[in-house]
């Protein structure tokens, strides 16, 4: 008769979780900065504008910032932000489980287990949240704060001011005569006339897609006789913008959610940000002291990783009778291609 300690366990919570993410819909931030390892993690590997190390910079003591922006992570360990959780399953369903194991039907406690399994691997997924909120970011502000030990941290990534633009009261894409077509091919020239590159996508939320939507230039362009009465579609705007620009658009409003049970959206609104074809750089993750004393054989804890770097570990408890369930990752995205993007705030 197995015991809780032999269905619980590092290498059952990693393969549930990887059955159960394989169906998922990728974060479109895991698609621009592929995931990569390298032992250890000092910012001399991850790099910013023009190839030069990414610069770390702390706030004052008890800095306020918005929630929202911040992300708040345990520690920033060898300068690179180090996230770490736990989990130990409830009162309630360990003595339902240790109660069940009785049973030599293993169907009565398969229904609890995957419960308990669900609920371990929402630590995985929510370390996924992590670089994809940095990456988003990168995306939309050339920068990544971060919250740890009272501590904020700016990780600033040196992008080019000239760059990033917001947009001023006469020419926001809230108003419905607003110049956007004209806006997006001027950003796009000014980084194809300083790198050579020109941006062949770009980012938006749905709020940002409306404006375009409702924009009367876009409409009079596609309906010269009464380009008003035009009733626009998400596929008429998305054909217009790659046959007009040369661009495509993603309209990305995924969201995550945080303790206080708020969701926020990863990218933000009226944030326009063009960039190139191809990868735009890398997640890199580190070794965290779970996966090195994995690694020197100094433990006696079960650990497995997932998702290139996250450590999912289980430690025994014996009194009570409980498993521990702990997944930490260290993490950074490098951005080689950020000289190569456009950052405009379309409704400062």
């Amino acid at each position: 008769m197995p015991d809780i300690f032999d269905l619980v366990t590092a290498e059952n919570i990693a393969t549930y979780y990887q059955e159960t993410a394989s169906n998922a819909i990728p974060y479109l931030g895991a698609t621009l900065f592929p995931a990569k390892k390298q032992q250890g993690l000092n910012l001399s590997w991850i790099k910013g504008a023009g190839g030069l190390p990414v610069a770390l910079k702390p706030s004052a003591f008890d800095a306020k910032a918005p929630v929202r922006d911040r992300i708040g992570l345990n520690k920033v360990d060898t300068e690179m932000p180090f996230f770490r959780e736990s989990m130990r399953i409830g009162e309630k369903d360990r003595q339902e489980l240790l109660m069940l194991l009785s049973s030599p039907n293993a169907a009565y406690y398969q229904t609890l287990l995957a419960k308990i399994y669900d609920d371990q691997s929402n630590l995985v997924k929510g370390a996924d949240v992590i670089p994809e909120r940095m990456i988003m970011q990168l995306l939309s502000t050339g920068k990544i704060d971060v919250s740890a030990e009272r501590l904020d941290y700016t990780y600033d990534y040196k992008m080019p001011s000239e760059h990033q633009v917001t947009l001023t009261t006469g020419d926001r894409w809230s108003q419905p005569d607003a110049q956007i077509v004209q806006d997006i091919q001027k950003w796009m020239d000014d980084v194809d006339d300083d790198t050579g590159v020109r941006p062949a996508r770009a980012i938006v939320t749905r709020k940002t897609w409306n404006y375009m939507l409702r924009n009367s230039g876009i409409r009079l362009d596609l309906n010269p006789t009464g380009g008003q009465n035009i009733i626009m579609t998400d596929t008429m705007l998305r054909q217009y913008l790659e046959t007009k620009l040369g661009i495509s658009v993603a309209v990305y409003n995924k969201k995550y959610q945080l303790q206080d049970g708020s969701s926020h959206l990863f990218f933000p609104d009226d944030v326009f940000t063009l960039i190139p074809d191809g990868p735009m750089g890398n997640t890199w993750y580190g070794t965290t002291p779970e996966e090195a004393d994995l690694m020197s054989g100094a433990t006696n804890a079960e650990v497995q990783i997932v998702n290139t770097g996250v450590a999912v570990t289980t430690i025994k408890e014996p009194h009570p009778v409980n498993v521990e369930t702990i997944v930490s990752e260290i993490v950074l995205p490098s951005f080689e291609q950020i000289n190569n993007i456009f950052i405009a705030n379309v409704n400062g």
